[in-house]
């Protein structure tokens, strides 16, 4: 359950994500929509807590158990690309990058970013859990790794 809170979380945090700023007399609003890394992981995170919320409601003893393994590092996986998309994209936005010209906005946009670091924590705190139960996973299907000698 806390894997889906989290997930969930952090999809609506970087969802409502949104600040507007003028700098030289022009306006400009910050949003999640303006990047595709946090398209990605808003629309990542959304298609995992949805397949969360299915996992959980499905009966201990059906066939598909074996198939959820696979869809587990799969969703692992998503979830990890997506988060690190996001935060390289959040690093320009707060650090700049001189050498490509690209100004730092968190200056300007003050509450975006704040959200978007919320989202972030919260994404790689899911994408944790969702390493660790995947980990649990492997080892109730597979056995220990380390079988005790005799």
């Amino acid at each position: 359950l806390i894997a889906l809170a989290s997930t969930i979380v952090a999809t609506i945090v970087m969802g409502t994500a949104h600040d507007s700023a003028s700098v030289l007399g022009i306006k400009f609003d910050a949003k999640f929509t303006n990047s595709p890394s946090f398209k990605y992981f808003v629309i990542a995170y959304a298609v995992v807590s949805f397949y969360s919320l299915v996992v959980l409601l499905l009966p201990f003893k059906n066939l598909l158990w074996r198939l959820i393994l696979v869809l587990d590092m799969v969703v692992t996986l998503l979830l990890t690309s997506a988060a690190s998309a996001a935060l390289a994209i959040a690093y320009v936005g707060k650090k700049g990058n001189t050498h490509a010209g690209w100004l730092a906005i968190c200056g300007q946009v003050p509450k975006f970013c704040d959200q978007t670091s919320a989202a972030l924590a919260v994404g790689f705190v899911a994408a944790i859990i969702y390493f660790v139960l995947l980990l649990y996973s492997l080892h109730a299907a597979l056995g220990p790794l380390f079988p005790a000698s005799t």
